[in-house]
């Protein structure tokens, strides 16, 4: 089946990184999507410090470029039987009182098989700020009733490692934006399903509509969805505000040239308290 949009062709073989998984189980919630049961915490904590890549240097560009990725934006995998299976789609951690949120598209876990990992800073097989359990899943009510494209925005919340450590203090963390400017300069980073490292491209973001954004560049193609719009990104820890994510309209996009996002505003602020609340 070719699913629509950017999440991911169907599943195949990949890499498989080996887990070592505790089983829990998770609720559900008003917005809140169930996660199904699974592990909590990291299935691999890193020892020692781990490398921290920076963003492409260079102005605004037409077509993507592969790089080591940044350690604050990750793939999301499902995961069998302890091992890493397709990773299908894009997130990142967002600064948050308890350190555990990650954003992404709302539409990649219409039909996603549980349990989630997300894996920070992928490149190439490796998980270099470890792998981390995501237990709960927030989405708009209007999302949640009718697919509505100016909500698909999905906030995650992150299981911390068994020693209680946050995956913001392992990796970083985005600032969330809302109520930027249509047209602002912004940085896109996405983790392609056919490939083992993320791209990157900067340009532009202009209105497509009163409630969505434009991205022209090429290569955004299936496993991008959830690849975060970054404003004022520092290129040296790749750290900065998300103001969009690869979603809304066509699922971000039925071509890999043009993508799209929902305009952040009050309500993904709303549905963001929510995920830091818990509620």
């Amino acid at each position: 089946m070719r699913l629509l949009g950017r999440r991911r062709r169907p599943l195949g073989a990949c890499r498989s990184i080996v887990l070592a998984l505790t089983s829990v189980g998770c609720a559900a919630a008003l917005l809140i999507v169930a996660a199904g049961s699974g592990a909590s915490g990291t299935a691999d904590r890193i020892s020692g410090t781990p490398r921290r890549e920076s963003l492409p240097s260079g102005g605004h560009s037409s077509s993507n470029r592969p790089f080591g990725g940044v350690a604050a934006v990750g793939a999301l995998f499902t995961e069998a039987s302890g091992r890493l299976q397709q990773h299908f789609c894009t997130a990142s951690v967002i600064d948050s009182p308890g350190g555990d949120i990650a954003v992404s598209a709302a539409h990649c876990f219409s039909d996603v098989s549980w349990p989630v990992v997300f894996v920070p800073g992928y490149d190439k097989g490796t998980a270099p700020y470890g792998v981390w359990r995501v237990t709960k899943v927030y989405t708009a009510q209007a999302w949640q009733s009718s697919r509505d494209p100016d909500d698909d925005v999905a906030f995650l919340r992150v299981a911390p490692a068994p020693d209680g450590v946050p995956v913001q203090d392992v990796a970083g963390a985005e600032r969330l934006g809302t109520g930027w400017p249509a047209h602002t300069f912004v940085q896109v980073i996405g983790y392609p399903d056919v490939a083992n490292q993320p791209v990157w491209c900067a340009n532009w973001a202009d209105g497509f509509s009163p409630t969505q954004l434009q991205f022209d560049c090429g290569g955004y193609t299936f496993g991008t969805s959830g690849g975060p719009f970054l404003a004022a990104a520092s290129g040296r820890t790749g750290e900065g505000t998300v103001i969009g994510v690869i979603g809304g309209y066509e699922q971000g996009g039925y071509t890999p040239g043009m993508s799209y996002s929902v305009m952040f505003g009050p309500t993904v602020d709303s549905l963001f308290r929510t995920a830091v609340s818990g509620g």
